[in-house]
């Protein structure tokens, strides 16, 4: 795989440096997530871009960041007020935490929302998508936007006063809301009300007749000069915020008052359940309780509020909602930008990504289609998929591969085909009409013994997972839902079927969930197989699961919290010493996050003895690489793409024996210590191959690929002058269409050709 000059291969001295735990080779696990969603930020306002491409881009951001302050700055606001004193690994305590966040944070929302308005706007107009404010519409507009309100939206509004008889109202989270002052007329007293935007109505209305022209459009004192060029072009929708339609009509709410000035506000709540499972009698039972406390949401952390909101409604809303200064975001423009991702579902291809449509691994799609008889039972063919996976291993890249057709495809098929005894999974989270879940439904009420550990700890999809445990349970499913203080993580499930007499295991491990939307837009590998060692480990790990286990070992998985930290660190350190006696050292880490202090530590440790590290971490990285004496062996990119990197993939030169291993778990405490998590080796030759191939492809990108420097910036490679545009992503989509092409071609070709008769 590829190398740079960065890696000397050298033993660096380490006399003088101070001890590998001291908190200035640690970056901060929250500033560090600022760094990703910042990048996340540069793909929206990257002119390379598609235009809805980068609303999604900037929907995302927004919504990232309500989650980040529904959880980790609740988090913590909750250390503060229980006046943990702790420091993290990086030095910094919860307070200069919460001030670093605010400092780092600040210019970014600025910059989201001033290249928003100031540009991303005009150029949703030069493409025909006229998102106008309700002051720049016209009489005739204005007028429908009367009615629309008077009909549809009037009748859902509720203002709320506060007075002395009337009680601040609670805020709900993430709401959107207008402050309203009004004047009695009679009294000359002034009065404050809320009026919250309802969440049941389009965030943004369509205006009909979006080909008429705007007459203010037309007028070159009222309209930007660098919209002249294209004020003539079609309007493919034209619309305005739902918030500015009720804000001027707010008279129709408080008859007889003058509405003096309104200004809007959005709350951040934190939402993070908190569940004491070893009091629980029954859990499932606790965390609803829980969910129904997440709905009003728990103390405030976050206010964004109109920059020209005056001091006193704005100190009266501080006070109110218990926050401080540094918790108030000022907004120019439009508040909770999440809310753009709407327009993704405008028919403009040409302002999008190009569609990508999976393909079909080859020696999948050469399979015979599964024969069903009256009874909806699948007869064997003569090559299925349990016949292919006794031959040799499969490796699913998604969304480069079809998730249907190959993972959906061996749960279906398990649960109609009359040989299958048993089906075991692990269900995280999976999509709100799950094919998935119906074939498990199936498989119990063909007779199979179908066992589904359902993780109802899964943040923010408990409430799902709960609905979809009890439609299993009701279907005769055996649903368990795992082990008391671990959460459940792993993406495993186990086929059991009788061969003649003998009983063999299918299964598939993966990185990703069980979810057929989230594989169009995630990267994540799967591996289907039949291998006995590591089926006989399977069934180990779901006895440990669903019963009385105290497995310790296992003969090839990686099961944490059991024995994958301690193998991890014995490969880590086997590189180590294979460096010291001049075989080379190296290894390639693909994951989401790299958070814990002690792999940390041993990677620099290892970079100190000469071995080669690369570390591909989409998101979080509290590593500094480049670090003279330290780091410097180690390099760090991430890559942000058109789908999101989740894939974790290790590597191990090992020597010449190459360790090559997949799985569920990201290098953090939580996923190493607190969660059920598998990793599996792959020991097929061929799909060895194809994972060093996408190593070596996202190591060489230079296009979404952004380089990590000691003091945790990020900077995105370009490509060099005359140099040929590499994104690993684009090159793994034309592999998967290449090879779709190269098998279709004979296939059209012989098509032509006369039939034989049989």
């Amino acid at each position: 795989m590829a190398t740079t000059e960065r890696h000397s291969g050298g033993r660096h001295s380490n006399k003088s440096t101070p001890s590998l735990s001291a908190p200035q080779y640690y970056i901060s696990r929250e500033l560090s997530w600022l760094e990703f969603n910042r990048r996340v930020l540069h793909e929206a306002l990257d002119d390379r871009t598609p235009l809805l491409e980068a609303l999604k881009f900037l929907a995302i951001f927004s919504t990232n960041l309500d989650e980040y302050f529904m959880v980790r700055v609740a988090a913590l606001k909750r250390q503060i007020e229980a006046q943990v004193s702790k420091r993290s690994p990086d030095g910094l305590s919860p307070e200069e935490h919460l001030s670093a966040i605010s400092a780092a944070l600040r210019p970014m929302v600025e910059n989201q929302h001033q290249s928003f308005t100031h540009r991303l706007r005009q150029q949703m107009a030069a493409q025909g998508i006229w998102l106008l404010d309700h002051t720049d519409l016209t009489e005739a507009q204005q007028i429908y936007c009367r009615d629309y309100f008077d009909e549809q939206i009037f009748p859902v509004l509720t203002p709320l006063a506060v007075d002395p008889g009337h009680p601040f109202p609670y805020i709900s989270n993430l709401s959107l809301n207008l402050a309203v002052v009004v004047e009695d007329p009679r009294t000359q007293q002034t009065h404050f009300a809320r009026v919250k935007v309802p969440r049941v109505l389009p965030r943004f209305i369509r205006l009909p007749n979006p080909e008429a022209q705007n007459p203010k459009a037309q007028d070159p004192n009222t309209q930007d000069p660098s919209t002249q060029d294209f004020k003539d072009r079609p309007r493919h929708w034209l619309g305005v915020p739902l918030e500015q339609v009720i804000a001027a009509n707010l008279t129709t709410l408080f008859p007889g008052m003058v509405v003096q000035e309104h200004y809007g506000f959005r709350i951040t709540r934190n939402a993070d359940l908190a569940v004491e499972e070893d009091e629980a009698d029954d859990l499932m039972l606790a965390i609803e309780q829980e969910l129904r406390k997440r709905r009003r949401g728990g103390s405030a952390v976050r206010m964004e509020i109109q920059r020209d909101t005056p001091g006193p409604v704005r100190a009266m809303l501080m006070e109110e909602l218990a926050l401080a200064e540094t918790d108030v975001y000022d907004i120019d423009g439009l508040i909770g930008l999440g809310d753009l991702m709407t327009f993704m579902a405008l028919p403009l291809p040409d302002l999008k990504a190009p569609v990508w449509t999976a393909t079909v691994p080859p020696a999948i799609e050469n399979l015979s289609p599964p024969r069903v008889d009256a009874d909806d039972t699948t007869l064997e063919t003569a090559e299925d998929l349990f016949s292919l996976l006794r031959r040799q291993d499969q490796l699913m890249h998604h969304p480069y591969h079809s998730f249907s057709a190959t993972v959906q495809r061996f749960i279906t098929q398990a649960a109609h085909d009359p040989q299958v005894l048993a089906i075991k999974m692990t269900l995280y989270r999976t999509s709100g009409d799950s094919p998935i879940v119906n074939s498990l439904i199936s498989a119990a009420e063909n007779g199979k013994q179908v066992t589904v550990l359902v993780e109802i700890k899964a943040r923010f999809d408990e409430e799902n997972n709960i609905n979809w445990a009890r439609k299993l349970e009701q279907s005769g499913v055996h649903v368990v839902y795992g082990l008391v203080g671990l959460k459940t993580h792993c993406k495993v499930t186990l086929v059991v079927r009788r061969e003649g007499e003998q009983i063999r295991r299918y299964y598939h491990v993966g990185t990703g969930n069980y979810n057929p939307k989230t594989a169009r837009l995630y990267t994540d590998l799967g591996l289907l197989s039949a291998r006995d060692d590591i089926g006989a480990d399977i069934s180990d790990l779901f006895n440990y699961l669903t019963g009385y286990s105290r497995q310790q070992v296992y003969r090839q998985l990686l099961v944490a919290p059991l024995t994958l930290r301690q193998r991890l660190m014995e490969l880590i350190e086997q590189e180590i010493a294979l460096q010291a006696k001049g075989k080379g050292g190296r290894i390639i880490a693909k994951m989401n996050s790299l958070v814990d202090p002690d792999l940390i530590a041993l990677l620099y440790r290892a970079s100190q003895a000469g071995v080669v590290v690369d570390l591909i971490i989409r998101g979080i990285c509290c590593l500094r690489p480049g670090v003279p004496g330290v780091s410097d062996n180690i390099r760090v990119i991430s890559i942000v793409g058109q789908f999101l990197e989740h894939s974790r993939i290790i590597y191990f030169q090992n020597g010449g024996r190459e360790i090559f291993l997949l799985g569920s778990a990201d290098w953090m405490p939580r996923n190493l210590d607190r969660r059920v998590e598998v990793m599996v080796p792959i020991a097929e030759p061929v799909l060895r191959k194809e994972l060093k191939a996408i190593l070596t492809l996202c190591l060489e990108d230079n296009r979404q690929a952004w380089d990590m420097a000691d003091d945790g910036s990020y900077n995105q490679r370009r490509p060099q002058a005359g140099e040929a545009t590499r994104s690993a992503q684009n090159q793994l989509m034309e592999l998967a269409s290449r090879s779709l092409a190269e098998r279709t071609a004979p296939a059209k070709r012989q098509s032509a050709k006369p039939r034989k008769q049989r």
